[in-house]
Formats: C-alpha cells, sequence, structure tokens
C-alpha cells in the first residue's frame, strides 16, 4: 500500500478499488469469504476505520454482504433478463403461475410473489397519463416479485376505478389468463403501450419494499396500455433496481442507432 497512500486519493478509496478489481477479474470469486478486517488491517497497513469505510463502501455498490458473524462475502449476482417487449405476448399455460412465475421458474429459482390491490387518489404522474379528472379514482394492484427469497422487482398497476369496478381484477389474486385478456373482455382491449424508462435513486418507499442497499440506484419502466382510440386504460409502474437487473430490447431490422 506505500505506493497506494500517494496521490489524492482517499486510502479507504484505494483498498475499495483494489478489492474491486479482484471481483471484476474473479480473484475474489462469488460467495467467497473476504479477509478478516484484522487480515486486511495488516495486509493494506491501515487503521481498522479505514478498512471498515472501504468495506461498507463496497456494501453500498451491492458487490458484498455481511454475513454476521462469519464477515463479508462476495455477493452472487444472477441479474434477470427484464423484457418489456414481451408484455402482450400469451399467458402461461399453467393456472397459478403468472408471466413472470413462469419465466422464471425454469431457471432453477424460485420464484414467489405478493400481491395488494387498494382504491386510491392516484399520484399526478398517473392521472395524467389515465387522463383523470380532479377527484376521479383508481385502482392499484402493487405486486413485489420474489426471486429466491429476495425481492426483485415491484410491479404497480394502475385503472381507472370506474372501468375495473366489481370485476376480478380487484380481488388481491393472480388472474391466470392475464388482467389485459380481462380489460379485453370488459371491451378495452390494449393494442399499443408507451413505455417510458427513467433511472434515477429510488424512494424510500421504494428502498423498503425492494431491501435495497444504500446507493442502490433503479430503473423505473413506466408502461401505458391504450386502446384502438388511443383511449389509456391502465398505468404499470415497474422499480427494478440496478443491481438485480438486465434490462433487453429485441429490435427488427438491421439498422443501427447512430447509423444511418
Amino acid at each position: 500500500m506505500a505506493a497506494a497512500r500517494q496521490g489524492r486519493v482517499a486510502v479507504w478509496a484505494q483498498i475499495a478499488e483494489d478489492l474491486r478489481s479482484k471481483i471484476a477479474d474473479g480473484t475474489l470469486a462469488a460467495n467467497r469469504q473476504l479477509p478478516t478486517e484484522a487480515d486486511l488491517t495488516t495486509q493494506y497497513g491501515v487503521a481498522r476505520a479505514t478498512v471498515r469505510q472501504a468495506l461498507t463502501t463496497l456494501v453500498n455498490e451491492g458487490l458484498i454482504v455481511p454475513r454476521a458473524p462469519r464477515g463479508y462475502f462476495v455477493r452472487h449476482r444472477k441479474p434477470l433478463f427484464y423484457r418489456p417487449q414481451t408484455e402482450f405476448r400469451p399467458q402461461p399455460k399453467t393456472p397459478e403461475m403468472d408471466r413472470f412465475m413462469a419465466d422464471h421458474s425454469a431457471d432453477g429459482r424460485e420464484p414467489r410473489q405478493t400481491i395488494d390491490v387498494a382504491i386510491v387518489s392516484p399520484p399526478p404522474d398517473v392521472m395524467q397519463r389515465l387522463r383523470l379528472e380532479e377527484g376521479e379514482l383508481a385502482l392499484v394492484r402493487r405486486r413485489v416479485r420474489y426471486l429466491d427469497g429476495e425481492p426483485f422487482n415491484t410491479n404497480d398497476s394502475y385503472y381507472p376505478l370506474r372501468l375495473v369496478q366489481d370485476t376480478e381484477i380487484m380481488h388481491p389474486v393472480d388472474i391466470a389468463r392475464g388482467v389485459n385478456q380481462v380489460l379485453a373482455e370488459l371491451g378495452y382491449p390494449q393494442v399499443r403501450a408507451l413505455d417510458e424508462i427513467y433511472l434515477r435513486m429510488p424512494t424510500p418507499d421504494e428502498v423498503r419494499r425492494l431491501e435495497l442497499a444504500p446507493g442502490t440506484p433503479v430503473a423505473c419502466h413506466i408502461c401505458t396500455g391504450l386502446c384502438p382510440d388511443g383511449t389509456p386504460v391502465r398505468v404499470v409502474v415497474n422499480i427494478l433496481p440496478g443491481d438485480r437487473h438486465v434490462i433487453v430490447y429485441e429490435r427488427d431490422g438491421m439498422t443501427v442507432d447512430g447509423d444511418e
């Protein structure tokens, strides 16, 4: 560390970068235990508080996890491939599993979800997308989706209450044939979707629901479903932690952005 102490970069930041590099190149493999704080203190010739600051940084970046009383371990990263373009594909044939469950059961992971339903005054941005009148209520179906016990994303779907009042959409259970099909049966088929993706830091509620470590960014995917006449009937807000997802799009044709 003698050379590392030279320059303006803080020593704890240099230790963090050294450990980060070892994780990136596989020297410290997934699930491997890091040296103890005492060993790192000796290895780098610094105070224990300096080592702890470096380790805290890597925890906040989602690279390592503390497992008391054993110490710190390299986090096993197995991201979910999130595909917005699959929105309108047919539902799985197995009634007890929705699209998410079917996709990832076969991947060797254990999926589950929670579903809550409420009648709400929607947030202003949702109200605007659904073109609701002032004071008009919406129904929201809130999901937290898990893989192997870890919350991977949230999925909050808003509908004008006047369209779904007294329908099965109001029940906090999975709908085997899909909510899109229910809306079509009610006379509101969705033929187009407007997708928006925002990258930002999470809200306190998102941190709580997704059990996010400090400093974890999220992608916010907002999908507005539109009927043939352009009427919006559904707004879905998906929150995707940046350390757990890869967003994948498929496009037809050979044109690459920037290459006319």
